[in-house]
């Protein structure tokens, strides 16, 4: 490939200060005050302590403090009014290479958020970026993209390239650790428009591809939870379905013809966006017969402020009339994420078999955050979540790589 200049690959790439104003979801709001600009700058300032404050995982970075460069810190104190406060916002919660800390607004082209709307798991693998799991039903699925193959370039430059360039329109230096990271908020492109990519399977040509946004692709219309017998088993599927209320009535009416014994398998391959505490525990609840233990937690946030730690361990009750006493399978995978990775440790804790790839691995539980003035909310891993064994939410490894998995 010809040696190309810096600016059109930022251009083409990563250069998030080119968002036009027409994208963003207030794009009406009348023109500021001064004083008014400078209560947004106000909390775009306030960004860095407040991640130095609250986040749950410092011990990522060098030094122990959000990473943020002079480009970052100059934007900060460009922003004049909720679009380029959010538009900032957008940027330094990137520096925290962690899928897991968004903000609670966005533009109609942002990147997309991984893994909710991504559909291709890319880990770097030496020189090479790798595509470990593909997800089911997705565009890239129906394209013919497998694991294993390999994502040679991304928006027309070869990945490598784009990742750096990614890292360095922040005024951050590329690191191996954030390489992953920035490969799969480029594979899952912006929220509009198609991705353009390259693919190739093992010593096949490469092959050139234009895929939808998940954002843009349609989605057929599914239930919150879904069940069927296969063999000797009731299979129940979740369906990105854990942050809805309802889900436990339907979890509950998928369980109702369980029969005595019979083995139940728990399918959380498809809980990438989160959820509710209270729908998770009204799962489990179904497996249990007295209080048990089920997952540990810790604020870091109250002993920077107090010089306490704190730390509990949270239990699962049983459901009055609801109760299962059989065997129990839990299927996972990289679309199991954040509260879906939860109901998976906790289902691991109360002695369930839980089978399948690593999951999401995303970093604790959110906390919202509300600036001062704006009132833009930003979302950050506050918590941190672990087994009852003390191991960390994301780094625990299913024990058991299904072979029935379908």
């Amino acid at each position: 490939m010809a040696a190309m200049r810096p600016a059109p690959i930022l251009a083409a790439i990563v250069l998030a200060a080119a968002v036009p104003a027409a994208a963003a979801q207030d794009r009406d709001a009348a023109p500021v005050a001064v004083s008014e600009a400078e209560r947004f700058r106000a909390d775009a300032r306030a960004i860095e302590p407040l991640v130095n404050r609250a986040y749950a995982y410092l011990d990522r970075f060098d030094g122990g403090v959000m990473p943020v460069s002079a480009r970052l810190r100059a934007e900060a104190e460009r922003v004049t009014d909720r679009r380029s406060l959010l538009l900032y916002a957008e940027r330094a919660l990137l520096a925290l290479a962690d899928h897991h800390a968004i903000t609670g607004a966005s533009f109609a082209d942002s990147w997309a958020i991984v893994p909710s709307y991504a559909d291709l798991w890319i880990e770097r693998s030496g020189d090479s970026y790798l595509i470990e799991a593909v997800r089911d039903g997705s565009p890239a699925q129906q394209a013919g993209v497998k694991a294993g193959d390999r994502l040679v370039s991304v928006g027309g430059f070869a990945t490598q390239t784009a990742v750096d360039w990614f890292w360095r329109d922040l005024g951050l230096e590329p690191a191996p650790g954030r390489a992953a990271f920035a490969a799969r908020i480029l594979a899952a492109g912006r929220r509009g428009p198609p991705r353009r990519m390259t693919i190739q399977t093992g010593a096949s040509p490469p092959r050139a591809l234009e895929l939808p946004s998940l954002y843009a692709a349609p989605r057929a219309a599914r239930p919150a939870v879904s069940a069927d017998e296969r063999g000797d088993a009731l299979v129940v599927r979740i369906h990105d379905s854990l942050g809805d209320p309802a889900t436990v009535a339907a979890f509950d009416a998928a369980m109702a013809p369980a029969r005595p014994g019979q083995r139940v398998v728990i399918d959380l391959r498809d809980t990438p966006s989160g959820g509710n505490s209270n729908v998770a525990r009204a799962i489990l609840g179904w497996f249990v017969d007295r209080p048990t233990p089920f997952q540990i937690h810790s604020l870091p946030i109250e002993q920077r402020e107090t010089g306490i730690a704190r730390q509990w361990i949270e239990q699962v009750l049983p459901r009055a009339g609801k109760r299962h006493a059989g065997p129990v399978t839990v299927w996972v995978g990289r679309w199991t994420g954040s509260m879906g990775e939860g109901l998976a440790i906790a289902f691991d804790a109360i002695g369930a078999r839980v089978t399948g790839n690593r999951m999401a691995g995303l970093l604790g539980a959110i906390h919202d955050h509300r600036l001062e003035h704006s009132g833009l909310i930003i979302k950050l891993p506050t918590e941190r979540l672990m087994h009852v064994n003390g191991t960390s939410r994301e780094a625990f490894v299913p024990r058991r790589r299904a072979r029935d998995i379908r």
